[in-house]
């Protein structure tokens, strides 16, 4: 057991200065566009290894050098930049053909005053098959202008729609890399953390439907969007789905899905096999990041946790959260503050799964349950921030598309995040744990 220390915490205060300072900066004072996204994470993260370096005088620099090794080592780390990188695969070759055509089917055989369910719906399927909510809600955003435009819907409620059936499928996908950081940093397999996560998510979702049919019924719309497609592309997302639920290896899964997807973006014709190629390797380039921000996360934590830093973090929740609920609850109002910080679910994730692991194991929380909560509560708080990746990339397709809106336009609207806190909440409180085996 290490002594607390709170000073060897500066590492992660000196990131959220840089992280968050500037992009609050770029964004709201000099009003750049995207100006949260043109802090580049990485070199912020390599000013806060610098002076975690700094720290713990006691340690020679070879020595840290090894401790970060050793982070950087852990069998889990390797995994999920392993599966970061085949999911970005499989996500380059199946492309936006298939989202597109998942949507424009259910809005040609659904009547029109259920177009926004549809959306819901439809976003909630595309970034449960895809993995990723940003991409859901590039690929829909649009289609929610268009229907907006050709039925009379509130826009606001169509993109907002969007976003929360983007953030459902975030929370559960087995290709998502939020689920890939929660599971392998609590060790628990991905379908045992999808079960436990379906029954938080289902009622808030099943919930957020009804409220918008209520909504949707009493508006008296006509019209309807009318778009070819191909439903032959949606073959590998449901493959990649059903293997996922039946527990097959999640290498076996993604590699099922990049064979069966290249088999018929070449046999359709929809891309040579020089350009296919080339979309694998674009796909694995956009998790670069990603995976290079899980390194760096596991190097500095290592640092930290070695100069007594999670000891300080691990005693302020035991004097805050008592017993086992509170434990829960303790989890996820850290890694819903790492997300306000962070704006980013993933990176929020990496930085309290050691945390969250210390304070599982002292409260006898499975591991699939810490892996959900981490999950859950980062996607609540990332679905309704208004400088999050999702809603940056919302406001920025309804501007291309023709609309306007604001992100205070959309945020009363977004039900699926606020019931699913809710959700969240009863889950910790009044269901009981299955067993205490940490499995």
């Amino acid at each position: 057991m290490k002594k607390s220390n709170p000073l060897a915490l500066l590492p992660i205060g000196v990131f959220l200065v840089l992280y968050l300072g500037l992009g609050i900066t770029f964004e709201y004072i000099l009003k750049i566009p995207m100006g949260f996204y043109k802090i580049p994470i990485v070199v912020t993260f390599l000013a806060a290894i610098i002076v975690a370096c700094i720290q713990n005088r006691k340690l020679n620099f070879d020595q840290k050098i090894k401790l970060m090794g050793e982070g950087i080592g852990d069998p889990n780390i390797v995994t999920m930049i392993l599966i970061f990188l085949e999911a970005g695969i499989f996500v380059g070759v199946v492309g936006r053909q298939s989202a597109e055509s998942v949507a424009y089917f259910m809005l040609s055989i659904i009547p029109p005053q259920y177009a926004v369910a549809v959306l819901f719906v439809v976003a909630c399927f595309v970034s449960l098959a895809m993995g990723t909510s940003v991409g859901t809600i590039t690929l829909l955003t649009p289609i929610a202008v268009a229907v907006s435009s050709a039925s009379g819907f509130d826009l606001a409620l169509c993109v907002a729609s969007v976003i929360g059936g983007a953030m459902f499928g975030d929370n559960l996908s087995f290709i998502s890399d939020t689920t890939i950081a929660a599971c392998n940093g609590q060790g628990c397999h991905m379908k045992d953390k999808f079960k436990e996560n379906f029954f938080i998510a289902l009622p808030a979702a099943v919930l957020s439907l009804v409220l918008i049919l209520v909504l949707s019924l009493s508006s008296g719309i006509t019209g309807a969007i009318v778009h070819e497609y191909n439903l032959i592309n949606i073959i590998p997302y449901v493959l990649v789905l059903i293997g996922g639920i039946a527990g097959i290896n999640v290498f076996l899964v993604l590699l099922a899905g990049i064979v069966s997807g290249s088999v018929i973006m070449l046999a359709t014709g929809a891309v040579p096999a020089t350009e296919l190629l080339k979309n694998m390797g674009d796909g694995a380039s956009g998790m670069f990041e990603t995976a290079m921000v899980a390194i760096l996360v596991s190097a500095m934590c290592a640092l930290i946790r070695e100069h007594g830093g999670f000891e300080a973090i691990l005693s302020g929740i035991r004097k805050v959260f008592k017993g086992t609920k509170g434990g829960q609850l303790g989890m996820g109002v850290l890694v819903g503050l790492l997300d306000i910080a962070t704006a980013n679910n993933t990176v929020a994730i990496v930085m309290a799964n050691p945390i969250a692991k210390e304070i599982a194991g002292e409260h006898g929380i499975s591991s699939r349950k810490a892996a959900s909560l981490l999950d859950t509560f980062s996607c609540v708080f990332q679905g309704i921030i208004p400088y999050g990746a999702q809603m940056l990339v919302a406001l920025s397709a309804v501007n291309v598309a023709g609309g306007s809106l604001s992100a205070f336009d959309i945020i009363p609207k977004l039900y699926y995040p606020y019931l699913l806190l809710i959700s969240s909440l009863i889950f910790i409180f009044l269901v009981p744990e299955k067993n205490k085996n940490n499995k």
